[in-house]
């Protein structure tokens, strides 16, 4: 199986892809997974991560079949 990466608005167009695959031994937390899907591009501040549809910190642990997403810090009034 696979992690699957998801970024959405913004990341989507600094990042270049919608959507990524990776192999699970590839990365074991979040932040890894942002690293190994980016090709190390730095994380904007307060970007918003979710695993399996739950929002986390990037510290949080995969693993093989999860789906990772990244939203840009929402704004408005």
């Amino acid at each position: 199986m696979t992690i699957a990466v998801k970024f959405f608005a913004s990341l989507r167009e600094q990042v270049g892809t919608g959507e990524v695959e990776l192999m699970p031994e590839q990365a074991r937390s979040v932040a890894e997974v942002w690293s190994q899907a980016t090709a190390d591009q730095p994380m904007p501040a307060n970007t918003l991560m979710a695993v399996n549809m739950d929002y986390v910190d990037a510290a949080h642990p995969v693993t093989d079949g999860d789906e990772v997403a990244f939203f840009p810090p929402v704004t408005g009034g």
